[in-house]
């Protein structure tokens, strides 16, 4: 008897704060056609044309809900990743794999070292909705409530979210896998879309199977203000 094939995945990516659906095109474009890849923009945050209809974190969770029509990836860059745990805390069957890159994790994240990002963003986007550089979401205590595969994704050269952040998260989100990856700093999701996507396929792929190759490369130094 012939096996039917698994059905193609479903990649839904959010960017962080700058709001910008590019952020991940490169690694989009890498990974295999035949999945399909949904490119989310924050409205009103970086150079994104505002909607009156969002206005805090919990209307660009509600606005990425509308996005998950069928089981998907969810892959995160940054602020982006705090979207990316209320939707896999919220919604876990609709969530096949978690990746998160240089995210706070909804932590006060300065008690890792992090530097306060932003004085330097609103210099880089003044018309920025204000809310994003006020709202401090708690996610701490839910954390080890996420049930879903999670891979986290860091560069130990990233002064917003350093790596100490992401080793915290591997201890507290169940099986939760951690790459950092040499001289990275915050924007290593774009700069490096080429080691990334295929971290991202690895992961994939091999999830099921209990195994993961390590993929860390040395990348080229990316703008390191928050994306």
């Amino acid at each position: 008897m012939n096996q039917i094939p698994a059905p193609p995945h479903r990649v839904l990516f959010l960017p962080g704060a700058s709001g910008d659906p590019s952020f991940w095109h490169g690694v989009g474009q890498r990974l295999p056609a035949e999945w399909e890849k949904r490119f989310l923009a924050w409205p009103g945050l970086g150079c994104q044309t505002p909607d009156h209809r969002v206005a805090g974190f919990s209307d660009l969770v509600a606005l990425a809900v509308t996005e998950l029509t069928s089981p998907s990836i969810i892959v995160a860059q940054s602020m982006g990743g705090i979207v990316a745990i209320e939707l896999a805390l919220r919604h876990p069957d609709r969530i096949t794999h978690l990746v998160l890159a240089a995210t706070s994790g909804g932590l006060d994240i300065s008690r890792f070292g992090a530097a306060d990002w932003r004085a330097d963003f609103l210099r880089s986007y003044p018309k920025t909705a204000g809310w994003i550089l006020e709202e401090k979401p708690d996610l701490g205590l839910l954390l080890p409530g996420i049930n879903v595969p999670t891979l986290l994704l860091w560069g130990d050269a990233d002064p917003i979210s350093p790596p100490a952040v992401g080793r915290y998260l591997a201890t507290v989100i169940r099986g939760a896998r951690l790459e950092i990856f040499p001289g990275a700093d915050h924007g290593f999701g774009k700069a490096m879309f080429d080691v990334v996507s295929d971290c991202v396929l690895s992961f994939v792929m091999d999830s099921t199977a209990k195994r993961f190759h390590s993929c860390s490369e040395q990348p080229n130094r990316s703008d390191p203000l928050p994306e």
